[in-house]
């Protein structure tokens, strides 16, 4: 609980610190050309009218670039990102915003698509932030995770003993990732290395659910 205050803490800094270079406007023009090119290279983008859930949106998350959706946007840093310039929630009304953790987030009904972008290891609790994405789904949607995902084991132990990553609590391999995700029942459509690192590849999944394999009612 302590590292997943620190990371916190740490990661609203970072997006000051970050932004603070960045002249609004032009950034969030660059957001929108990022998120378009991501939706073009895995492959998919939901249909309009589609239920889609930000599960860690940040100040400028891919909610940005549907608004044919109706999407909820989630993140407990969003009354920081409030007084930042570039979070400008009244530009997307297609949008609703919920400061809170994706663990505690009630879901009435499942979602047709979710984006969890950057943000499964930043969760507080992760075992439960995966299982409240699996029941999120609807069976047969789609949800897209990306992570960066540990290329050395030496390192992965390495960086789980010691505050080398301060933003990230969760320290894990593609294997681990993949692991995490069979054992909560999703199944991998497809995986992309979408960048490689010296430390870390940045990987995107796509996952489903089946048919039953959760209860049609989510409390």
């Amino acid at each position: 609980m302590i590292r997943w205050h620190l990371a916190q803490w740490a990661e609203i800094r970072w997006w000051k610190r970050y932004l603070k270079k960045r002249e609004p406007r032009t950034y969030l023009a660059w957001k929108m050309g990022y998120w378009n090119d991501f939706l073009q290279r895995i492959g998919g983008t939901p249909a309009p009218g589609a239920r889609v859930l930000d599960a860690g949106c940040g100040p400028a998350g891919i909610f940005m670039a549907l608004p044919g959706c109706r999407v909820d946007a989630v993140d407990p840093l969003l009354p920081d990102y409030s007084g930042m310039a570039h979070f400008q929630p009244e530009s997307y009304p297609w949008v609703a915003f919920h400061a809170q953790e994706l663990e505690s987030f009630p879901i009435s009904n499942p979602y047709d698509w979710i984006f969890c972008i950057n943000a499964l290891n930043h969760m507080r609790d992760i075992p439960a932030a995966v299982s409240q994405l699996h029941q999120a789904l609807k069976p047969g949607a789609t949800l897209v995770v990306s992570v960066d995902a540990h290329k050395y084991r030496f390192l992965r132990r390495l960086f789980r003993l010691l505050p080398g990553d301060v933003l990230h609590p969760l320290q894990e391999d593609l294997s681990g990732y993949r692991t995490l995700f069979s054992n909560a029942g999703f199944l991998e459509i497809s995986a992309l290395r979408y960048k490689k690192g010296r430390i870390f590849d940045y990987w995107i999944f796509r996952l489903t659910i089946s048919a039953g394999s959760h209860s049609s009612e989510i409390n």
